[in-house]
């Protein structure tokens, strides 16, 4: 089995896009106007209208009213990240904070309040752990 992606369902798919497309620095594909997926290498990143949620079942999806998950993304350099995020970036969760379980990580809020997490293992004990994963 293979994870395939996380998919955010919005009121305003093309705020989202375009927010997501400056976070990862790719270009969304578009098969439908209601519907958006941004690729990265270990996983995809999709971006649904409300309208689409009628598909899963009355009531089963609600736009914006996310507050138990957490959008999480390893990178190369969380400082980095950081100073080019805050040109864009309007709500920030945490700044750039060491973690007890070794990850240097940064959080911050898309526009719809779901919230993103950019990590980088940094004590040799994540570095294990993260070894040979995307």
């Amino acid at each position: 089995m293979n994870f395939a992606s996380v998919r955010i369902i919005t009121d305003d798919v093309d705020r989202l896009v375009e927010f997501y497309e400056k976070v990862l620095n790719v270009s969304a594909e578009r098969p439908a106007p209601v519907f958006a997926e941004l690729v990265v290498p270990s996983c995809t990143l999709a971006i649904g209208h409300s309208q689409t949620a009628q598909l899963f079942g009355a009531g089963s999806v609600v736009a914006a009213s996310n507050h138990t998950v957490i959008i999480e993304f390893r990178v190369d350099n969380v400082e980095a990240e950081y100073v080019r995020l805050k040109s864009f970036v309007d709500d920030w969760v945490q700044e750039p904070t060491t973690m007890p379980w070794g990850n240097r990580s940064l959080l911050f809020r898309d526009p719809d309040g779901n919230l993103v997490n950019f990590f980088e293992p940094v004590t040799e004990e994540a570095i294990k752990r993260f070894s040979g994963r995307l």
